[in-house]
């Protein structure tokens, strides 16, 4: 509600720079917001698609619930992860990430 009062306040000043000078704030606003806080994300998870996408046997992965292991058969949208000797689950494509190992290496690349 009183964000609605500035700007009508300000549409209603009697001098004609108030209200561009709001709106130039705004848009300053917006902006900041969209390269500090939408893109990086949108961005990351850009990154991560390409990852699940190119997923292979013998990749070493670690899943959203935090379990390691090593990836022994692909589907279209699972995987089977062996985490221990003969130890094999099947788990949901969206919930593995890169150990962070591989993300160091991509990084520094």
């Amino acid at each position: 509600m009183n964000f609605l009062n500035i700007i009508l306040q300000a549409a209603a000043s009697p001098t004609g720079g108030g209200g561009t000078q709001m709106l130039i704030m705004m848009l300053l606003i917006v902006v900041v917001f969209y390269f500090f806080m939408i893109r990086p994300q949108s961005k990351r998870q850009k990154e991560i698609r390409k990852f699940r996408e190119g997923l292979k046997n013998g990749d070493k992965v670690i899943t959203a619930g935090g379990i390691h292991g090593r990836i022994k058969e692909v589907k279209d949208d699972s995987v089977v992860l062996e985490i221990a000797d003969n130890v094999r689950i099947r788990v949901d494509k969206a919930s593995v990430y890169a150990t962070p190992a591989d993300t160091q290496q991509n990084t520094t690349r």
